[in-house]
């Protein structure tokens, strides 16, 4: 299961607080008249890794500020500062700008074909999925997923006013990610989680042999100044769709999907009828 972003991202978008904290290890390191060079065959990072980090471009690793704090004289200063660094863990660089504008969507629009997307999915199951990614998560990137995952799934308790619409696949949960306990405890979780009025859940069964969504997943959502934004992803890449005429032809789509998914009461029932094959 190599796809699951929703991710993580070793570089981040730069925010005030890793400016501001790059900018004090330039600060410290120049003080100490040392060279980027220098430095960073201290610190044991590469002299990139360290420029980043100084540009506030890249997130440093709690190794890099204990190694830090020993090559500049042990001030406490960078510990200090790192307690205060901000930025969105765990989540892709090409997924933020979707992570923010999801936030304050009063619409939102979701057509999966290849997993139970990140809303919907229990922490055993988001635990499976990292677990399998190539190349492999170190534990603190299996962490930081699992943080933004859950930070994200406020969402559908907090937006009580926001229109949420999810169409699956049939496949994704008849192929037992995880094993039987995961799935028997994800389809509860899912049924559950689509039980308020502003939650629509619609499955799309295997024996529909072909529908609107055979290229792709499908993500769509309106701002409150009812702008439409489209996300699509894939491997290592995903794509922010702003353009006016490729939002409408995926929302023609996902009309389509609509007409073809089996209705809400239909896929609980489906559901319920899978958990009870486990």
């Amino acid at each position: 299961m190599a796809w699951d972003h929703e991710g993580y991202d070793s570089e981040p978008e730069e925010s005030d607080s890793l400016r501001t904290f790059g900018a004090v290890v330039q600060a410290l390191r120049e003080h100490a008249g040392l060279s980027r060079e220098d430095f960073a065959v201290l610190v044991g990072y590469s002299k990139h890794t360290v420029a980043s980090i100084e540009l506030g471009r890249r997130m440093p690793d709690p190794a890099f500020v204990d190694r830090a704090e020993a090559a500049l004289g042990n001030t406490n200063a960078l510990r200090r500062a790192a307690m205060h660094l901000n930025r969105q863990p765990g989540l892709a660089s090409w997924f933020r700008r979707w992570a923010r504008l999801e936030r304050g969507a009063i619409s939102l629009y979701t057509y999966e074909s290849r997993l139970v997307p990140g809303l919907l999915q229990t922490e055993a199951y988001a635990r499976t999925l990292f677990g399998e990614r190539v190349p492999p998560l170190a534990d603190a990137q299996v962490e930081a997923q699992l943080a933004a995952r859950q930070e994200r799934q406020q969402l559908l308790r907090e937006r009580p006013n926001t229109s949420y619409s999810f169409i699956l696949e049939e496949h994704v949960f008849v192929r037992r990610t995880g094993g039987t306990e995961v799935t028997r405890e994800l389809i509860d979780y899912v049924l559950g989680c689509v039980s308020p009025r502003n939650i629509q859940l619609q499955i799309m069964p295997m024996a529909r042999g072909a529908h609107a969504g055979l290229d792709g997943p499908i993500r769509l959502l309106e701002t409150p100044a009812n702008r439409w934004f489209g996300y699509c992803e894939g491997q290592e890449s995903g794509q922010f769709i702003s353009d006016p005429k490729v939002v409408s032809t995926l929302h023609m789509r996902y009309a389509k999907l609509r007409t073809q998914a089996l209705t809400p009461e239909d896929s609980a029932s489906l559901l319920e009828q899978l958990r009870g094959a486990l």
